[in-house]
């Protein structure tokens, strides 16, 4: 096999700085991809984003933009190159997750009208694998406010795309900022969302959330709108999504995405914030709304929504918690008694004031918390098994003492 006709430079590593224990963490982005050119070369087969092998996770428009938290592709190739395409509406330098097979989690930046070689025949995992076996490839964009658009997928001109099936049951999960994970290490990849999506194992998900955004319909912190009517289309609140949709996003179709089995909400922050005037009426019939709304559109979709519980303060020697709306939600909770599908998960003492950063956050360690007591919430609660069988879920939690004493 011939190498790429030209190979242009290596993209710049992503300029944030990832702290542990208040030193820069050593390589935080492994894995950029290489920049290169394919344009009229013969070593490549390329296919259009609408490629029935792409299968598209999350909320994606019609012209194959990402939107939301944590959105991503997926789909298995055969031979040892493989390249993305990412076209106008990719944001600058936005850095994605992906991964090869269970492998470990990868990270690179890329940018609009530019290619990028994931796979070569250099790359680990590559060589793991026998002779014209399927690999499975997977990315996600790590920020809720950048996406990519997919203008095309090429691979060596005599491999080809495969279609990967979907996983057999499907998980929706609606929020804000504390879900979407802002202030999380890796964002949308670092996010409880995540890492109860992911610690499920064998699951289909969509995080439909923004930070900023609240759930009554009004404008917060400059989001336009809030989940009850954002959350029936298909872009999310960004100023992204003003410049390509201005007032007239497209509505999610959902007739044709399979149905969700179980619908987390985690909302209310921002409508409890005073600058935000979101009275406890206006937030209990949102609350509502929104509930019925999924419920009208998922009849089989069980709802689950969860108490305020992620902010703490000093009080003397002690730590308080603090909680929004504790009256709201129960009263919600209790309007939905006798209808089946609505159940109130209570986050009362899951988390420590040390598992929320000093931007009023949820850490890595805090995500994960939540994250695994809704595992087995879901477990307990609707039988899912945990079908995760290894492979990682957490990008840069490995450490360890290895020291026996001292």
């Amino acid at each position: 096999m011939k190498l790429l006709s030209s190979l242009f430079a290596l993209l710049p590593l992503a300029s944030a700085t990832v702290l542990e224990n208040g030193r820069p963490r050593e390589n935080p982005y492994p894995g950029q991809a290489t920049l290169v050119s394919n344009n009229g070369s013969d070593i490549w087969k390329s296919y259009g984003p609408d490629a029935t092998e792409i299968s598209y996770k999350g909320r994606w428009d019609s012209k194959y933009v990402s939107w939301w938290s944590a959105p991503g592709l997926k789909f298995g190739f055969t031979g040892s190159n493989l390249a993305l395409s990412f076209g106008q509406y990719t944001s600058p330098g936005v850095l994605v997750a992906y991964r090869i097979g269970d492998l470990d989690w990868q990270f690179s930046n890329v940018t609009a009208n530019a290619t990028y070689q994931f796979v070569s025949p250099a790359t680990y995992g590559v060589n793991l694998t026998a002779p014209g076996e399927t690999l499975t490839f997977e990315l996600r964009v790590t920020n809720w406010a950048y996406g990519v658009q997919l203008d095309g997928i090429s691979v060596s001109n005599d491999a080809s795309l495969i279609k990967v099936p979907d996983f057999p049951r499907r998980l929706e999960i609606i929020g804000d900022s504390l879900t979407a994970g802002q202030y999380q290490t890796y964002e949308g990849v670092s996010s409880w969302a995540w890492g109860l999506s992911e610690g499920l194992g064998q699951t289909e998900y969509t995080i439909s959330a923004y930070p900023g955004i609240c759930l009554t319909d009004k404008n917060c912190w400059g989001n336009p709108h809030g989940q009850t009517y954002q959350w029936f289309r298909t872009s999310d609140t960004s100023y992204r999504a003003s410049q390509i949709w201005g007032d007239s996003p497209e509505e999610w179709d959902f007739a044709s995405h399979p149905a969700a089995d179980i619908v987390l909400i985690n909302i209310g922050t921002n409508d409890n914030n005073t600058a935000n005037n979101v009275s406890s009426s206006e937030f209990m019939a949102s609350y509502i709304r929104l509930i019925d709304g999924v419920h009208s559109t998922w009849p089989d979709a069980q709802v689950v929504f969860l108490t305020l519980n992620f902010f703490f303060y000093q009080s003397g020697t002690g730590y308080g918690a603090s909680a929004g709306f504790v009256e709201e939600i129960q009263a919600v909770g209790e309007h939905y008694k006798d209808a089946g599908f609505v159940h109130l998960f209570d986050t009362k003492g899951i988390l420590n004031h040390n598992d929320v950063g000093p931007q009023y956050h949820p850490t890595d360690f805090g995500a994960a918390k939540v994250a695994m007591h809704l595992m087995q919430y879901l477990k307990i609660k609707f039988g899912w098994e945990f079908l995760n069988t290894g492979r990682q879920v957490q990008s840069g939690t490995l450490y360890w003492n290895d020291q026996s004493s001292y």
